[in-house]
């Protein structure tokens, strides 16, 4: 599973990014994005993913539905 944001609740403050593990956040088109290929949640490094923690916007930072 990963992560994505919500271009329209991202505010561009760019925190997530330098908090990701595997790099998988970038700015893209004036707001974060979250590539879902690298993001695996944070699984083995932290109990919680690291982008969530960091973001101020309650519900920017969501899973990916299956």
């Amino acid at each position: 599973m990963a992560m994505k944001i919500d271009p329209t609740l991202c505010t561009s403050c760019g925190d997530c990014e330098p908090q990701c593990p595997t790099e998988a956040i970038s700015p893209k088109k004036g707001v974060y994005a979250i590539n879902p290929d690298l993001c695996n949640e944070c699984e083995g490094e932290h109990d919680l993913p690291q982008c969530i923690a960091t973001c101020m916007e309650d519900g920017c930072i969501t899973p990916i539905e299956a």
